[in-house]
């Protein structure tokens, strides 16, 4: 046997066969969701459906390049690609195009890309490298520090876009640090944050105030024995309090109008029934439409391009964020389950591949790649469904969209390349 085939047939193929089910799956889909039940060419690009099945093809030859290149490459330029990244997300600030609201967008003729899709990528490998390279002891907070600002500053950047969707992706790299050994008490600090955050939004800065110093106070002289450092619940309290007004008045005067009404109807902050009706009619129509579809769906769906919600177009943009509206009208519960399948197997297989890893570099990026993959996934589907407030990022591998598409493939497939230089190795 051949050195080039030794190699080819080390590849993980499972999560390759993940990759093409979900891919495929996905294009049925929008292929259902975009041409409202009349076909007159696979190929035609005035479709999403068209323009899709071109993104598709050229996902192949990016697959080819990333396994042609050396496994070594990815580390030893990782902070390159990072900067690279970068640059690409401050030039939106100059040369980006609008797009229903974000600059996230650079215009070629009649073919869009937006940077933040690979933005993740390039943030992942540069965790990984500075993590790995440098022998960095993540328990040190000058290295969480430094680590964090990797990943704050791509956030930022594609925060100033007016993208809070893909601003949120990166809080996924937290999962990644859990991993390698950052303290149990961060995690509650987390938690924490969430709980003061929402308390805020849901009954006012005075009441959470004055919860908060209560209640540290009190879990205080429960679990201390040592009453000496006084200074510590008091840090806290103080700081509980400034976070609570930092959520007010972030709520209040940075969100736009849309974003606090999606948040208001989530929290049901507006008290009168009516008013709440409202703009939920108005805010949430994609998702009530969304759930009608879903819900008609059944046990086994109505069948492939037999869905009148999804042929009538009754979901606005249905092919892109709401795509899982279409399997759940179309393909019902069994199909829909069959999705979240294909992505928890697929999860699953990179941790357990990431875990295998001789470097801490591949491991680390394996780490990050099923972090993103998975917050992803869980924000996209519980939007759908109705979970959580409407955030718009799209299902990975699903929903229609070249940049989209072509980030998480690269994503993905330099593990894979990671993976099979591992074996490789042994």
């Amino acid at each position: 046997m051949s050195l080039g085939r030794s190699k080819s047939l080390r590849l993980d193929w499972i999560s390759i066969l993940l990759f093409f089910l979900l891919v495929g799956f996905g294009y049925l889909n929008i292929l259902s969701a975009s041409s409202s039940g009349e076909i007159t060419s696979y190929f035609d690009l005035t479709k999403p459906y068209g323009k899709q099945l071109v993104f598709i093809i050229f996902s192949l030859v990016l697959i080819v390049l990333i396994l042609a290149i050396e496994a070594k490459f990815y580390e030893r330029f990782a902070s390159v690609i990072y900067l690279l990244a970068l640059i690409s997300l401050v030039g939106l600030f100059i040369f980006g195009k609008n797009v229903n609201g974000a600059t996230s967008w650079y215009a070629f003729g009649g073919m869009t890309i937006q940077p933040s899709e690979f933005a993740k990528c390039a943030t992942a490998l540069a965790v990984a490298k500075y993590i790995s390279d440098l022998q960095t002891n993540i328990l040190e907070i000058n290295h969480q520090l430094r680590t964090l600002l990797i990943i704050v500053v791509p956030a930022f950047l594609i925060l100033l876009q007016n993208d809070a969707g893909s601003t949120l992706v990166y809080a996924a790299f937290f999962f990644v640090f859990f991993r390698e050994g950052i303290p149990k008490l961060y995690l509650l600090i987390a938690l924490g944050i969430a709980i003061v955050g929402i308390s805020t939004l849901k009954f006012g800065l005075i009441t959470t105030g004055i919860v908060a110093v209560v209640l540290t106070f009190t879990l205080y002289y429960l679990i201390q024995k040592k009453r000496r450092r006084i200074l510590q619940p008091i840090t806290i309290a103080i700081l509980s309090v400034i976070f609570a007004a930092g959520v007010q008045f972030f709520y209040s005067s940075i969100l736009q109008p849309h974003q606090q009404d999606r948040i208001s109807v989530w929290l049901r902050l507006e008290k009168d029934p009516e008013k709440l009706e409202a703009m939920k009619r108005d805010i949430s129509y994609n998702l009530h439409e969304s759930e009608k579809a879903i819900s008609s769906g059944g046990l086994s769906g109505k069948g492939f391009m037999e869905g009148t919600r999804t042929i009538g177009q009754f979901v606005p943009e249905q092919h892109t964020d709401y795509i899982f509206s279409t399997v759940g009208e179309e393909w019902g519960f069994f199909g829909s389950t069959m999705v979240v399948v294909l992505f928890v197997l697929l999860i699953i297989r990179i941790i357990f591949r990431a875990e295998n890893q001789k470097s801490q570099f591949s491991r680390v990026y394996g780490y990050a790649v099923a972090s993103i993959l998975f917050v992803h996934f869980l924000i996209n589907i519980g939007m759908v469904m109705g979970l959580i407030p409407t955030i718009g990022i799209p299902l990975p591998f699903f929903s229609y969209g070249g940049s989209s598409l072509w980030g998480f493939t690269i994503l993905l497939f330099i593990f894979i390349k990671l993976d099979a230089n591992r074996l490789n190795e042994w």
